[in-house]
């Protein structure tokens, strides 16, 4: 199901990791912070058509998170390091709000597989219930547990496309899509209740990420997924629109970086200066893994489809903000694509219906 998740406060020290599934207070924590928690979970749970799941998560670990969710054990290097980030505390409370119960239909029987539409039009509802009222839970929930920090990670598509001005954390929001649209209007969401309480709320907006673990419905894992299974690349309209790719753990280190040293209520671009049109990375990727750099053979293995509506060229950004915190990308694409591409060659079979995520115009979103 489609979720969306929070990291609801500190808990004490205790020994062991949580499992999936388990409450809070089956865990060793004071008692006071067992209550907080149970009386935050039972608010969302009774007041919300929402349903919350919590675990412990300890480094390192996974605790089902996606390709940038899981790597916070990995980019900081040692418990220690994790402690550092979250004072006082050997681990974290996680808590899943599943925002989707009342969808009951299956929407991908009402359009034809082959539409051009793009996954937010065709599922707009959802992708608003999930990203609009699942960010306003998440926020009223972290806001009664009394968080510390909370990073709100938006999207640079709030931006909408530019073909030459770069765009900075005071650029307005242009969104041309319901997914974007969706984002920015959980950012409204998160800012008013800065505006309104102090809530320490920062928002993050970035460029694209890539890396292992990434479910096959985005470009760099789908083209990848192709290759290795002799389909061919397929490309919405000239392939000529250009994307800046960010690997996933300078995303995390990003993401430290922010919560260490950003000022609640500011917001702050993730961007890079490397940026390849969709053709030229298809076309990279073919070398790589059909090991080819004839041109003429690279085109047999591209298959030009109908463009997306509303497909913007360039979402240019300026992440000076950011930097002046100390962050900078540190891996290099060569690098990243590399570990990539190899992830995918062991791990394709993990995902589950990953066979529709390679659809040219997939209606159907992750793991349902």
């Amino acid at each position: 199901p489609s979720t969306a998740r929070a990291l609801q406060g500190p808990a004490p020290p205790a020994s062991g990791r949580g499992q999936a599934g388990q409450a809070p207070e089956a865990a060793a924590a004071g008692p006071t912070d067992v209550s907080r928690r149970r009386d935050v979970s039972r608010k969302v749970a009774v007041d919300l058509p929402c349903g919350v799941r919590s675990w412990r998560f300890t480094p390192p670990g996974t605790a089902e998170l996606g390709d940038v969710g899981c790597r916070p054990g990995g980019a900081l290097g040692s418990s220690q390091q994790l402690c550092e980030a979250a004072p006082g505390d050997r681990g974290c409370w996680f808590h899943r709000i599943t925002c989707d119960c009342l969808f009951s239909r299956r929407l991908s029987k009402l359009y034809d597989h082959k539409s051009r539409q793009d996954l937010s039009f065709v599922r707009a509802f959802e992708f608003t219930y999930v990203n609009v009222y699942g960010t306003h839970v998440l926020v009223s929930a972290a806001h009664e547990a009394r968080v510390e920090k909370f990073i709100y990670v938006s999207t640079d598509e709030v931006y909408g496309g530019s073909l030459d001005k770069e765009f900075d954390e005071s650029s307005p929001k242009q969104p041309t899509n319901p997914y974007a649209s969706s984002k920015a209007a959980a950012e409204c969401f998160v800012q008013s209740y800065w505006e309104r309480y102090k809530f320490p709320a920062v928002i993050t907006r970035s460029s694209n990420v890539y890396g292992p673990h990434q479910y096959p419905e985005k470009v760099i894992p789908k083209f990848i997924s192709l290759l290795q299974h002799n389909r061919k690349c397929c490309i919405h309209g000239s392939g000529l629109q250009t994307r800046n790719f960010l690997y996933a753990t300078d995303v995390v280190e990003a993401f430290l970086t922010v919560l260490k040293k950003g000022k609640p209520g500011e917001i702050y671009n993730i961007g890079t200066n490397f940026e390849m049109s969709v053709l030229q990375l298809a076309k990279e990727l073919i070398q790589l893994i059909k090991e080819t750099s004839s041109e003429s053979e690279m085109e047999t293995w591209v298959d030009y489809v109908n463009d997306r509506p509303t497909n913007d060229m360039r979402y240019p950004m300026k992440s000076e903000k950011i930097q002046g915190l100390g962050w900078r990308p540190k891996v290099p694409w060569k690098e990243g694509i590399k570990k990539t591409i190899d992830w995918y060659r062991e791990n394709f079979h993990n995902w589950k219906n990953a066979e529709k995520a390679l659809e040219p115009f997939p209606v159907q979103p992750p793991f349902v």
